[in-house]
């Protein structure tokens, strides 16, 4: 897959993500949910990576820049490695669509090394309000959002709209590392054309990743980049 068939909001996503994890070297990853590999491709280059991902067809064009072990699977996979197998495990855009949330974070503190860090990226549901009301003009959809009833993803389906916290109800293995945001200003901007332009790109992703630690622009992102460590 060539990086030019990536969407230019998934690319900005995927870059603030890989900073605010730049700390990661010399490491063995576990990346669950990995998708189109991209990211898996991209932490490769300096670590020990394994991949696990269910969708078929989305593994027949990913990512093979960079060398990292593709499992075709789901949450069976875990029970296949010992405990603490791992420094750092993955999970982005993932929980919101799975019923089995509990076992996997159970699965996951068992197979990460003590001091190890898990990394979920999760949808946060005043962003998407924002988006709704200011770029989208749904009003319908941002009121059912603010009472409390779940998303829709086209490729994916429902969004299960969860907080951070409830982990530490699922595991009591974990504690809070940092929280960023990520695309507060992305989605926000109406103009679809200037989304292509490269000079535009870099200056949206410089300023987004000026803001993402800032609480008052941080609760108001698309999504938030959570980083437990494991006691």
């Amino acid at each position: 897959m060539n990086v030019e068939n990536i969407a230019p909001w998934e690319l900005l996503q995927k870059k603030m993500t890989w900073e605010q994890l730049k700390y990661i070297q010399n490491k063995k990853i576990l990346d669950f949910g990995s998708g189109n590999g991209m990211t898996a491709s991209h932490f490769a280059i300096d670590n020990e990576v394994i991949a696990i991902e269910p969708n078929k067809e989305i593994l027949k064009g990913r990512f093979r820049e960079n060398n990292y072990t593709q499992i075709t699977g789901d949450m069976k996979e875990l029970k296949h490695f010992e405990d603490e197998s791992f420094d750092v495990i993955l999970c982005h855009n993932v929980f919101e669509y799975l019923v089995e949330r509990k076992e996997i974070i159970r699965e996951f503190s068992r197979i990460l090394k003590r001091n190890g860090y898990l990394s979920i990226l999760k949808h946060n549901r005043a962003g998407r309000v924002m988006q709704m009301v200011v770029l989208l003009n749904n009003f319908g959809h941002a009121n059912e959002l603010l009472a409390g009833e779940n998303g829709h993803a086209q490729q994916f389906g429902e969004i299960n709209y969860y907080d951070y916290s409830e982990i530490f109800k699922w595991s009591d293995k974990f504690e809070l590392e940092k929280i960023f945001g990520i695309r507060t200003f992305w989605d926000l901007q109406q103009n679809q054309e200037i989304h292509k332009d490269e000079s535009w790109q870099k200056q949206m992703l410089k300023i987004e990743l000026k803001v993402c630690e800032v609480e008052e622009y941080r609760s108001i992102s698309s999504f938030h980049h959570v980083i437990l460590r494991k006691k």
